[in-house]
């Protein structure tokens, strides 16, 4: 999506109170909608991938979900896979399972509802050059042991928490 996309701006419990291109809701710090997709192989492995410097948030950090903005009028479910599809280079992936929702906020001016979502990839993978600058399939000890070595989207590390929290309750 490009800064002149329309994205939905919403309120503390998710309901849509109006419309801002993209770029100026970032600006602006206004609350929008996310999807977070946890992308696993075959075997199980964790994709892992650093964005590009390009990248209007978070530019060059490391993360362990693909996912985006959910644009205006679409559900976190299609936003989910296209947002899987379009960042792992791939057309005919499952539709991602939704887990859990979440609002992100850093007490900075950056807030978003997040959709946290699990999908398995078993086809090969040719990520967006524009959007991933380094990606690998690795196992979650690995994840796990990157965590306090790289720097990583404080997004993704606060739904990365909360996974690991939802699935050991389950």
């Amino acid at each position: 999506m490009s800064a002149d996309e329309i994205l939905d701006i919403v309120d503390d419990n998710d309901r849509v109170i109006g419309q801002s291109p993209r770029g100026e809701a970032y600006a602006r710090g206004l609350r929008h909608r996310c999807v977070f997709v946890q992308a696993r192989d075959s075997a199980g492995r964790v994709f892992v991938h650093r964005r590009t410097p390009t990248k209007l948030v978070f530019p060059s950090l490391y993360d362990m979900f693909v996912g985006g903005v959910v644009g205006a009028g679409e559900s976190y479910d299609d936003a989910a896979l296209r947002e899987a599809e379009e960042e792992l280079g791939v057309s005919g992936l499952p539709r991602p399972s939704y887990l859990f929702k979440f609002l992100y906020d850093d007490g900075a001016g950056q807030s978003w509802w997040s959709a946290v979502y699990e999908v398995h990839c078993e086809l090969p993978v040719r990520p967006q050059a524009e959007e991933v600058a380094w990606y690998d399939f690795l196992p979650e000890g690995e994840v796990e042991r990157r965590l306090g070595e790289w720097d990583w989207v404080p997004d993704g590390l606060a739904a990365y928490g909360r996974l690991r929290a939802f699935r050991s309750a389950r």
